[in-house]
């Protein structure tokens, strides 16, 4: 039985990765600060599961004994959130990944997997981009994201396998929500309040792919490591390419009686679509999920109560500043190091 490591264990994917990984029964160590809550990692008792609540800048490197595969998904998770300290973003995005990698190295695991993100391509006027084009990182986020993956390339010889996904823009349900991204928070909206708000022109593009899928990926590349070694893949399907403005109709023809309004004073200068051919040529992967699917199942929990719009750990930028609110606050209160 492989024993797989997963760094953000407890994020938006990696709750959902873990979940596979236990049903193909896997041993999963879920490395993570569980900022989200640990409760949304579930069913606790299954035997193949160990949970480690650290940090990936600073755990002990001891619980790399035995690993396999680490499935890196570690970090702050988008752009807005990155940007809250750019000092956090190095720290955790990119020191923290590099000394997780290079540990790694260090213990003979044989496969490190990264989750990187399709926004390395940043803008872009060439249409369908593969994995050899040129990338333009625009956020702090994005930056860390090649930066790493220079790292990892670095690293990469024959005993230390490295693949890289550039996932692109995630949608779909999981325990630890998220509504800060397009899909999602068009679904939600939608059903809430019965408008989809289209941020500038709509005419940017981006490549979308489910949650689901992108689990898949990870775990089909950790089952085909000859294949997957050495090499960065896209990840989601050509017919998954939008404008963000033909996103939002597509979205509210499943919401009945929602519309789409524009907010042209607050653009997104972001704007690439991508090509996929090369992680279905050299895996066979191929994507299962529709946004109408990712749609219809938001719209079911929602309906049934579970998620709900008014969680707070489903908007991760308000989430972490809530948090660095109340750590202020209470070391503030605190006398002698104690609050009584």
């Amino acid at each position: 039985m492989k024993k797989v490591l997963v760094a953000g264990a407890g994020g938006y994917v990696g709750t959902i990765l873990c979940r596979e990984l236990l049903k193909k029964k896997y041993s999963v160590v879920a490395l993570d600060r569980y900022f989200f809550g640990l409760e949304k990692m579930g069913n606790l008792t299954d035997k193949n599961i160990t949970i480690v609540k650290d940090d990936i800048r600073s755990f002990n490197e001891k619980i790399l004994k035995g690993i396999d595969v680490i499935i890196d998904l570690a970090g702050l998770s988008n752009d807005a959130t990155s940007e809250i300290n750019p000092a956090y973003t190095k720290a955790i995005n990119c020191d923290g990944s590099i000394r997780l990698a290079m540990l790694a190295k260090k213990h003979k695991v044989m496969h490190y997997i990264y989750s990187s993100s399709a926004s390395v391509y940043g803008f872009s006027q060439i249409r369908y981009l593969s994995e050899s084009d040129p990338l333009n990182p625009l956020t702090e986020y994005s930056k860390s994201k090649v930066l790493v993956e220079k790292k990892l390339i670095e690293l990469y010889d024959d005993n230390f396998n490295i693949t890289i996904l550039r996932n692109s823009t995630i949608y779909g349900l999981s325990p630890r929500m998220r509504f800060d991204l397009a899909v999602n928070i068009m679904a939600m909206r939608g059903c809430k309040e019965g408008i989809i708000y289209i941020m500038g022109d709509g005419s940017q593009w981006r490549p979308f792919v489910h949650i689901k899928d992108v689990a898949a990926a990870f775990i089909m590349c950790m089952e085909k490591p000859e294949a997957a070694s050495g090499e960065i893949f896209n990840v989601g399907s050509n017919d998954q390419n939008y404008s963000i403005g033909n996103l939002a109709k597509y979205v509210s023809s499943f919401i009945e009686g929602s519309k789409t309004i524009y907010i042209p004073d607050n653009p997104d200068f972001r704007s690439y679509s991508l090509d996929f051919g090369k992680i279905t040529k050299k895996l066979g992967f191929h994507t299962k999920y529709t946004v109408r699917d990712g749609v219809k199942e938001i719209q079911d929990a929602l309906l049934k109560g579970f998620i709900t719009y008014d969680d707070p750990t489903t908007h991760t930028l308000k989430w972490y500043q809530t948090l660095l609110y109340w750590e202020n606050k209470l070391n503030d209160l605190k006398l002698n190091n104690k609050i009584f």
